[in-house]
């Protein structure tokens, strides 16, 4: 039994029948290498049902929460039932790309049952015309709740479900799990009001440590003349979201996004994706007429693992906000100013201290946290108001070894991530196998068309590729630079020693400033 953060219960707070808040990865498998038969259902679920033990997120579901007072317990589900978890479906004929988007995106926007442990798996089959992909391929689909997990951990709960090896199931292992009953009464509604009496003593601590961050990053940008932000700007996609969902991802090599990165001095991989989703959006608003004169931001998730040495459960992020330069044409000019922002922006987040979000969830009751952010961004998405960012860009690295799933290979990785009210656009970055996805998310009302957009993305990208190559053949071509000539001590340091000369009985020189008075003396003669 373990009790849920503050911030953890702040994605449940924020669930609604429009705006679900789970994470969708995507994996999408090569079965060419099974000599026998295609991957069987059965295959799956006994390779998910070996591989329970890896992740306590499996198996538990929530219990308690005092009616918003308190946060609520993981508790293991007495009643687990596996095959409820992971379902079977297909691709009608002829299974192409846009049957799969348009099946992944119905999938998203349901919900899950809060009664259960909060994840779903689908394995769809019947990809079969899918450009790009081996024949017959098949994915998998995760939902899992944003309170059990962010961005990283969950990266590694994919890791949990495969091997490295192509062996049809996992072996099996001495499994010691049972279920556990919901806390009492007594236990929930006692710890509740210990947490009531003790918030204010916690507000004051959190707001002693927040003002002085405040302080120090505002210093630091003064000090270093940083330059002003740009002004707040509004878009398309910070109004209120539906239920519907639309989805579609550009897939691209890791090998060119670090090309693309050595092009410009101290950029990122991330700092490329921005640039790509910046000139994107730029030429998606463009097309409607909507391009706003200065640039749109996006906000960025930080990982805090590292800093907290924490395990790989629960949300443990911060974030950072960064200019798209969706005002700047030229593709390595914008790759440029996304790197400066980037690297302002992660500075002001470390000055200020990159547990801001975590404590800030902390001072209030989770129920009043929850009003209250639902609140402002309906109001937020219902104002003309500019927006602080206009999109979300998460960037979760992905295993970089090759991984399979009973027998077969993993392909490519995918994902989806929540919407909220006036956050309407949502970017999965996943890298893995060699390849680098931009999976975008949106509703239909906002983003009507999702292959346009995708195709944006798509040209946006080449022109970056395009310029950077461009640069790379300027720079080869450019003659080499003459050695540097040595200086006047280093020839002297080179140069052999003279041989001295002989001495001769050579005539002293007269004083040249006695000569002068010499002169006068025998005119005076």
């Amino acid at each position: 039994m373990q009790k849920l953060s503050e911030m953890d219960s702040s994605f449940l707070q924020q669930e609604t029948a429009r705006t679900p808040m789970h994470i969708s990865p995507v994996l999408i498998y090569d079965q060419s290498a099974r000599r026998d038969h295609p991957v069987r259902f059965d295959e799956i679920l006994t390779t998910f049902e070996r591989n329970l033990h890896k992740s306590a997120i499996f198996r538990r579901k929530l219990a308690g929460g005092a009616f918003g007072l308190d946060t609520p317990y993981w508790v293991e589900d007495p009643d687990f039932d596996l095959e409820f978890h992971v379902r079977q479906i297909a691709l009608p004929q002829p299974g192409d790309w846009r049957q799969l988007c348009v099946q992944l995106a119905r999938l998203h926007a349901r919900g899950l049952d809060m009664r259960r442990p909060l994840w779903e798996a689908y394995v769809i089959e019947g990809l079969n015309k899918v450009e790009g992909l081996p024949e017959h391929s098949f994915a998998i689909m995760l939902k899992v709740h944003h309170s059990a997990i962010d961005g990283i951990s969950g990266a590694e709960i994919v890791t949990a479900i495969h091997s490295l090896t192509d062996e049809i199931v996992p072996p099996t292992v001495e499994d010691s799990w049972h279920g556990e009953a919901a806390p009492s009464d007594w236990k929930i509604w006692s710890e509740a009001s210990v947490k009531v009496l003790k918030r204010p003593a916690t507000f004051i601590d959190k707001v002693q440590h927040l003002v002085p961050g405040v302080i120090r990053a505002t210093r630091q940008r003064a000090v270093h003349k940083a330059p002003p932000l740009p002004p707040l700007v509004r878009c398309r996609f910070n109004g209120p979201v539906s239920s519907t969902r639309v989805t579609d991802a550009l897939i691209m090599q890791l090998d060119e996004i670090k090309a693309i990165r050595r092009s410009v001095e101290g950029a990122t991989v991330n700092d490329v994706i921005v640039a790509i989703v910046g000139g994107g959006l730029r030429k998606y608003l463009q097309s409607k007429d909507e391009l706003p004169a200065t640039t749109l931001s996006c906000t960025a998730p930080i990982n805090m693992r590292s800093e907290r040495n924490s395990a790989s459960s629960g949300n443990q992020v911060s974030n950072m906000t960064i200019s798209m330069a969706t005002d700047i044409a030229a593709p390595l000019e914008r790759l440029r100013e996304v790197n400066r922002s980037a690297t302002e922006s992660k500075a002001f987040a470390e000055a200020l201290g990159t547990s801001v979000i975590m404590d800030v969830s902390e001072i209030m009751a989770p129920q009043a946290l929850g009003w209250g952010m639902r609140a402002a961004s309906l109001a937020a998405a219902n104002s003309t108001m500019p927006m602080p960012f206009n999109a979300v860009i998460s960037n979760i690295p992905g295993p970089q070894v090759t991984l399979y799933l009973s027998g077969a290979r993993l392909d490519l990785m995918m994902g989806m991530g929540p919407l909220l009210h006036s956050m309407g656009l949502f970017h999965a970055v996943f890298s893995g196998a060699g390849r680098i996805t931009i999976n975008f998310l949106s509703c239909r009302e906002m983003l009507p068309d999702p292959a346009f957009y995708q195709q944006c993305l798509r040209e946006a990208f080449e022109e970056l590729r395009e310029a950077a190559a461009r640069q790379a053949r300027r720079e080869s071509k450019q003659p080499a630079k003459p050695k540097a000539r040595p200086s006047a001590k280093a020839r002297a340091k080179a140069k052999p020693a003279a041989k001295p000369k002989a001495k001769s009985k050579a005539r002293p020189a007269a004083n040249p400033k006695a000569t002068p008075k010499a002169k006068r003396g025998a005119r005076r003669k």
